[in-house]
């Protein structure tokens, strides 16, 4: 996305969180499914905290992308998908791969900052 998509709260870029939104709920129920079946233990929890922050944050990247009309709106929108990619992103690769999950606290910060930016943004309407 480009800085004047940001700016301007552009239908491309309504469009493209709309989009990453649907996509990050379809892959949660996916993930879900997976730790219900193919994981056990503190795997199992894991994967199913990353399909549930996940599976929120799509929803609602998917319901305000159409809202998002200035520019702190959209940073909000666009950091509340990294911080889902970092935070449940994080949290599979540690799952995978056996290693610590180094992203999920960066993920989960930046969720906070994200949603304390569409507040303000919403005070501002």
């Amino acid at each position: 996305m480009t800085d004047s998509m940001l700016s301007t709260g552009s239908a491309a870029a309504q469009r493209w969180l709309g989009f990453a939104g649907a996509v990050l709920a379809a892959a949660s129920v996916a993930l879900s499914a997976y730790a219900s079946h193919a994981a056990n233990g503190a795997g199992q929890a894991s994967l199913q905290a990353a399909a549930a922050i996940a599976f929120g944050h799509g929803i609602a990247l998917a319901a305000l992308s159409h809202l998002a009309r200035r520019r702190l709106a959209n940073i909000a929108l666009v950091a509340m998908l990294l911080g889902t990619l970092l935070f449940s992103g994080g949290l599979v690769v540690a799952h995978v791969a056996g290693v610590p999950a180094r992203t999920a606290p960066f993920g989960g910060s930046l969720l906070i900052a994200a949603w304390l930016a569409w507040a303000l943004d919403a005070l501002r309407r």
